[in-house]
C-alpha cells in the first residue's frame, strides 16, 4: 500500500495534519486525479477518514492503522531475519 512514493508521501503530509486535495496538490506537485485515486486507495485500506467541512473534504489519517500496520510489518521484519538463512529444498 505504501509502496508507491506518492502515496507514502501523501501519509507524511496527512501526519501533518488533515488537508484536503487542492493542499495535497500544491504539496506534492501531482495532477489532482492522481492525488485522488491515492487518497481512495487510503480510505479503502482504512488508513485515512474523510471529514466535510463546508464544500471541500479534509483527509486524516488514521493513527491505530498506521500503528497496526507498523506492527505487521515489524513482526514481518522479525520472521524475516529469523529466517534469513532457512532455505526450502526443491522438489
Amino acid at each position: 500500500m505504501l509502496a508507491d512514493p506518492l502515496r507514502a508521501r501523501i501519509i507524511e503530509l496527512l501526519a501533518e495534519g488533515p488537508a484536503c486535495v487542492c493542499h495535497l496538490v500544491d504539496d506534492t506537485g501531482a495532477k489532482q486525479p492522481n492525488v485522488s485515486n491515492h487518497l481512495r486507495a487510503l480510505r479503502e485500506a482504512g488508513l485515512v477518514a474523510t471529514e466535510p467541512h463546508g464544500r471541500f473534504t479534509y483527509y486524516r489519517l488514521l493513527p491505530d492503522a498506521i500503528e497496526a500496520v507498523a506492527g505487521q510489518l515489524a513482526q514481518l521484519a522479525e520472521r524475516a531475519r529469523t529466517n534469513a538463512e532457512t532455505r526450502r529444498e526443491c522438489p
